[in-house]
């Protein structure tokens, strides 16, 4: 089976040798640079990592971050994502960081990729697909917390899951690949290549709410 979250690791630090440390990203006052940092301490730097799930923590992660800046450089940080986490990473043991880094890698690789102003959307790998596929009918309903009304996500095919239920009666479906709809829960919204069906309001209002975990 391939590791996607190898393949998506590879070409993302591929495309940062490619772009340069100062180019944008679809992370909200992250430069390249930045996004390499995060991939960098979120993976090797055990006091690090908490401030970027806790809020409180945040403070601790930046200035290990701005540490990690100074010292690496951006051609050193990329070298250190391409070649993995240090073993005893927990992203480091192979079923867990698997399942830990295969969605992030391609959600970031995909926040450099759209932030360009001639980005193309991909065309992903079928099994690839089906694995976010199937990690969506999972973890969506978390990620859509948030959302004031309900949301069903829906592939082409008419398959579908229901990541939240109607909220007042309210519910939209949101109609894209795997992909697509992974980047939509994910907070990219604006970027994502999907239909939304249901009422214009609650359309408006969806695609400025905060997704994620």
């Amino acid at each position: 089976m391939t590791d996607y979250s190898r393949v998506e690791r590879l070409a993302l630090c591929d495309l940062f040798d490619e772009l340069g440390p100062d180019q944008p990203t679809l992370c909200e006052g992250w430069n390249t640079f930045d996004l390499a940092v995060h991939l960098y301490v979120r993976e090797s730097d055990p006091m690090a990592g908490p401030g970027i799930m806790i809020s409180a923590l945040a403070d601790t992660t930046e200035k290990r971050m701005e540490r990690a800046k100074a010292k690496l450089g951006f051609a050193g940080a990329v070298n250190k994502v391409r070649s993995g986490p240090p073993r005893a990473s927990i992203y480091g043991l192979p079923l867990i960081g698997h399942q830990l880094n295969t969605t992030e890698y391609l959600v970031h690789h995909e926040d450099v990729r759209r932030a360009q102003p001639d980005f193309t959307v991909r065309t992903l790998p079928a099994d690839q697909q089906a694995s976010l596929w199937k990690g969506l009918r999972v973890a969506s309903r978390a990620m859509a917390r948030k959302a004031t009304s309900g949301i069903v996500l829906q592939l082409p095919d008419g398959r579908s899951t229901v990541a939240k239920a109607p909220v007042d009666g309210r519910t939209v479906t949101v109609i894209g690949a795997p992909v697509e709809l992974t980047l939509f829960c994910f907070g990219r919204q604006q970027v994502a290549d999907v239909q939304i069906e249901g009422d214009a309001a609650v359309i408006d209002e969806l695609k400025t709410t905060s997704f994620g975990f």
